[in-house]
């Protein structure tokens, strides 16, 4: 009882996907309520065969025919509308875990960046995929089960007090018997699957890790680690599966077989210690057939608790993933007019990390002006560009846009006016011309401009079929130098008013490299530049470089300001001149 109520929010959220079919699910309820009656008539037909023909020695050729075709037609009945309802209870379970994938997938898009960072992406896939299908047995199979068996039940229990109110109540044994054994099953089989689930997101996760890591792990020799990994949580998971599949073959069919059979015993011991005339061998028979029937539903309901429970955890683990709180933006609609950037006394830090990775940083940028954010390798340079396009929120202090609060400006605006260029570019599984401009339409004029601004033309001619050349997984048809060309060509369809460059030339040639900071110093009239990088040859001509470490601004100036004060900007140059 406890389980029921705490699993009952769950299931209550799962029947909402049903809503929208209910007049599918009544009619196919219906059907099975026939398919039943059908089934239950059967034994009727055949005791009164008994009665009527071989006890009273009397053959009569209308009433064996009538029995015989009005069996068949019964039978075939039955057979007709159980297969109909199971078509309609799969449609609706198909459709339903439709609507599921979609929500699920509308809610994983809308999740704030840092949770991707936090949760492994095999587990939030496994969600995606395993769940969803445990979730779809709910709808199609223990739907119909349990409808189909309660109805079963019902109709057979009604037969059997009309045949024999006796015979009928002990039958009834099984059923408090067969609820206490669910309860039972229940308590002990949630931990257990709960742990499967775990165990079997964790196989996901960690050949997802494999596959994307295979060329490290054969390089450094690694697979002897990763095979040791992978064969210790596949033992886990079968450990946990043997633990439910003996608890369940325990408490569920053999043991329901046992009790079924104690009961047929005891009616037999009835119909010897009763009056001769009390039980007739047409009703004794119907009462034999009514039994199994009765007792096949039972079995049926108590072998459907492990795909139940399943479906139940499932569900919390994908609803689990759609309550995360989604990132908020604001609802400035209008696309910002200028790059203007100004940050007030911010901090930052992320969830899982004791000491803050920015503190009381202030920067105020004029619009169209070229900005270099340099330092060592994690003085938060990254993080910084982040809060910039909206990943994260501050932990306290303000970015103002344009002179507009971050937080209040709408994703679709804040998307528009700002663009970053990354460091590792990601490449789709399609066209060069779909991965630059992703499904919008631009026109041609707009698109040669932008292809000649990022030098993507060369790479585009030395391929046959040209912007339609489609590309591999990952990009892995192409060099990294490319790919970063296609992201900056990307970057650059949006005419954003802040454009960020993190890294985003360290994969192309020194040549290429001047080439493009040749081009975007043209578009400098009209959008912020900010470049993040090591390099510092590339950011000689920025308006203005912030030097950060260890998360704090610790120098401002351009180049030629920054060489005369000849701190730490001057050391990290003149170590780049002399490598």
């Amino acid at each position: 009882m406890n389980n029921f109520i705490k699993y009952w929010p769950t299931l209550k959220r799962l029947s909402k996907y049903v809503q929208p079919f209910q007049k599918l699910l009544y009619f196919g309820i219906f059907l099975l309520l026939s398919a039943a009656l059908s089934e239950v008539l059967g034994p009727i037909l055949i005791s009164n065969f008994i009665k009527n023909i071989l006890e009273k020695h009397e053959f009569s050729t209308t009433i064996v025919l009538f029995n015989i075709i009005s069996f068949i037609v019964l039978q075939i009945t039955s057979v007709i509308l159980y297969y109909s309802q199971n078509i309609i209870f799969n449609k609706i379970s198909i459709k339903i875990i439709q609507n599921l994938r979609y929500d699920i997938m509308k809610s994983t898009l809308l999740l704030p960046i840092e949770i991707y960072d936090s949760q492994p992406i095999g587990h939030i896939i496994s969600k995606i995929t395993n769940d969803t299908e445990s979730v779809r047995e709910l709808y199609d199979t223990i739907l119909g089960s349990i409808v189909n068996s309660s109805v079963l039940v019902l109709i057979v229990l009604i037969a059997m007090f009309i045949l024999s109110w006796k015979m009928a109540l002990i039958s009834m044994i099984l059923i408090p018997i067969v609820i206490l054994i669910i309860i039972t099953y229940q308590n002990y089989s949630v931990p257990i699957l709960k742990k499967i689930r775990y165990f079997l997101s964790k196989i996901y996760h960690e050949f997802n890790e494999i596959v994307n890591g295979i060329s490290i792990i054969q390089q450094f020799n690694q697979e002897k680690k990763f095979k040791k990994q992978i064969i210790n949580t596949s033992y886990m998971h079968y450990k946990y599966k043997m633990k439910a599949l003996k608890l369940e073959g325990f408490l569920l069919r053999p043991l329901l077989n046992l009790l079924s059979s104690l009961i047929l015993c005891g009616i037999m011991f009835l119909c010897i210690v009763s009056n001769e005339n009390t039980f007739k061998v047409g009703v004794l028979y119907a009462f034999i057939s009514y039994l199994s029937r009765l007792n096949e539903p039972l079995i049926s309901v108590s072998s459907q608790q492990p795909l139940l429970q399943k479906a139940i955890v499932s569900g919390e683990r994908i609803f689990e993933l759609m309550d995360i709180p989604k990132q908020k933006y604001g609802k400035i609609n209008k696309n910002l007019k200028t790059g203007k950037i100004f940050i007030k006394k911010l901090f930052f830090k992320y969830k899982k990390n004791f000491y803050n990775t920015l503190s009381n940083i202030n920067i105020d940028i004029k619009s169209n002006k070229f900005i270099a954010f340099v330092g060592k390798t994690g003085s938060g340079k990254s993080t910084l560009a982040n809060l910039l396009m909206g990943y994260y929120l501050p932990k306290s202090g303000s970015i103002f846009l344009d002179n507009k609060k971050i937080e209040k400006i709408s994703h679709q605006s804040l998307r528009k006016s700002v663009s970053i260029i990354q460091q590792e570019p990601v490449i789709f599984p399609n066209t060069i011309l779909q991965n630059i401009t992703l499904g919008k339409k631009i026109s041609k004029k707009q698109l040669n401009k932008v292809l000649k601004l990022s030098h993507l033309l060369p790479v585009i001619s030395s391929f046959k079929k040209g912007i339609q050349t489609i590309l591999s997984e990952k990009g892995n048809n192409i060099s990294v130098g490319q790919k970063q060309l296609i992201s900056i060509a990307r970057a650059l369809i949006n005419n954003p008013k802040i454009l960020i460059l993190d890294e985003a030339t360290a994969n192309i040639d020194i040549y290429t490299e001047k080439l493009i900071q040749k081009s975007l110093l043209k578009i400098k009239n009209k959008t912020t530049l900010i470049m993040i990088a090591h390099r510092l040859e590339t950011v000689k001509k920025a308006d203005q470089i912030i030097v950060l470490d260890k998360g704090r601004i610790i120098e401002k100036g351009n180049h030629k300001q920054l060489i005369k004060i000849k701190k730490q900007y001057y050391k990290m140059y003149k170590s780049q001149k002399i490598k």
